[in-house]
């Protein structure tokens, strides 16, 4: 199951380098599997995302500190929301980060989150049922202080209820039960984003 994934991460990664969300060595990844929990599968730092391979993952702990027999690879420095999303959500199993254009606009725009409304595409995000309900992504400032950067999520963690968030002039984690589903809230996050940004930008 796991060599499986990492096949499976590795052509979605591929294919979001492709499609612009994570250019040059940007963004990371990370994944578990039902027969330990407790490891963390985690893109390894430093790689081209175009080239990204099964080879390049790594694996952590729940701390996010290197596992002795990958000693000598660095993961990405944001692993720790990674570690904190998994401990947050203990159904979740998939972590997936976007350095896509439309999210990271609207970053800069709004402060502390970003709704949705009326739109067909917004029951994309587990739980949502109808277009004529509100989503709301929480956005959070950037910070290079991982540990700021937990405590931050730990405070919002109401707010993060619909599997994403965004990071003002950087980009969307979103995360799932599997990578079908995590897929599916980045691609949904995405699209909305591209889709309000155009409506409202046209007006």
């Amino acid at each position: 199951m796991k060599e499986q994934l990492k096949k499976d991460m590795s052509a979605v990664i591929r294919a979001y380098n492709q499609k612009g969300w994570s250019p040059a060595t940007s963004t990371n990844y990370s994944f578990r599997t039902a027969d330990n929990l407790l490891v963390i599968v985690v893109s390894r730092s430093g790689i081209d995302k175009a080239n990204f391979t099964p080879n390049d993952f790594i694996e952590v702990d729940f701390d996010g500190e290197v596992l002795s027999e990958f000693e000598g690879s660095r993961p990405s420095a944001e692993t720790l929301i990674h570690c904190v999303l998994y401990g947050l959500f203990p159904e979740t199993m998939v972590v997936l980060h976007s350095h896509s254009v439309y999210p990271v606009l609207w970053s800069m725009e709004l402060e502390e989150n970003i709704s949705f409304q009326g739109f067909e595409v917004q029951k994309g995000f587990d739980g949502q049922t109808s277009h004529d309900d509100t989503v709301t992504i929480p956005i959070f400032e950037n910070s290079q202080d991982m540990v700021e950067f937990k405590s931050w999520m730990e405070n919002r963690q109401e707010e993060i209820n619909n599997h994403a968030f965004i990071i003002k002039g950087h980009g969307t984690y979103a995360w799932g039960k599997n990578l079908f589903e995590a897929k599916r809230h980045l691609e949904t996050l995405d699209y909305l984003c591209e889709l309000e940004w155009k409506r409202k930008k046209s007006i």
